[in-house]
């Protein structure tokens, strides 16, 4: 309770001017703020119109719409609000928008490492399939585990996933799985280039019985 709300409350038995010299107030800012409350009540009641909008909005989105969204939203509707008060309005009710972990960094260019010539020219596009591949990294967070990292080979004439690894560790064993992977799909990717985010793939020697990818040219994108 604020102190002109409790000056306002004993103030039949005790008397205004006895209360505010108590607890500290000026008189003329209590007369003040009483005269204000029909304008404060008229705010509470539209907050709280406002909030069930807002909440319609946040379920509808299925939680994960935040305060410039919903703000938008609202405003699309005829609503003239702004974000502060959508945001005043959204912590009053306990909502909030889903909040996206902070980007893992699954791959660090070595300065040092040799690189790949760029045989893609960032044309990602191919005119028939099985020529042109896109590589890539990318991590799934597990809970309480921790992460696992997803490399995948899609081709670029059809957009299609052409192969794919899934492991605990990013190291070129789970990248050489994904192109294994590709292999058995296309039965051979002899020819193709490969534009990859995996320096260490680019430089390493291909191995582990995989002699169609072998002959796979490499391009890394981090050169």
């Amino acid at each position: 309770m604020n102190r002109f709300q409790f000056v306002a409350d004993h103030s039949p038995r005790y008397g205004v001017k006895r209360l505010c010299r108590i607890v500290g107030v000026a008189r003329s800012s209590f007369y003040h703020w009483r005269a204000a409350a029909p304008a404060r009540a008229a705010r509470a009641q539209a907050d709280t119109e406002l909030a069930q909008r807002i909440r319609a909005i946040h379920t509808a989105s299925d939680g994960t719409y935040g305060v410039p969204r919903i703000t938008a939203e609202l405003r699309e509707g005829g609503d003239q609000v702004n974000h502060k008060r959508v945001a005043r309005v959204m912590r009053g009710v306990g909502l909030q928008g889903l909040r996206l972990r902070r980007r893992h960094r699954t791959t660090v260019a070595d300065p040092a490492a040799a690189k790949a010539p760029d045989l893609i020219g960032r044309d990602f596009t191919a005119p028939a399939p099985n020529q042109r591949y896109v590589g890539d990294i990318t991590y799934l967070p597990v809970g309480e585990r921790g992460f696992l990292y997803l490399a995948t080979v899609l081709d670029l004439h059809s957009r299609r996933l052409v192969g794919y690894a899934i492991a605990e560790h990013m190291r070129t064993e789970l990248v050489l799985d994904a192109l294994a992977a590709a292999q058995r799909t296309r039965g051979s990717l002899a020819g193709s280039v490969l534009h990859t985010d995996y320096a260490e793939l680019c430089v390493k020697p291909r191995d582990r019985g995989m002699a169609c990818a072998g002959r796979v040219t490499l391009h890394d994108s981090s050169a």
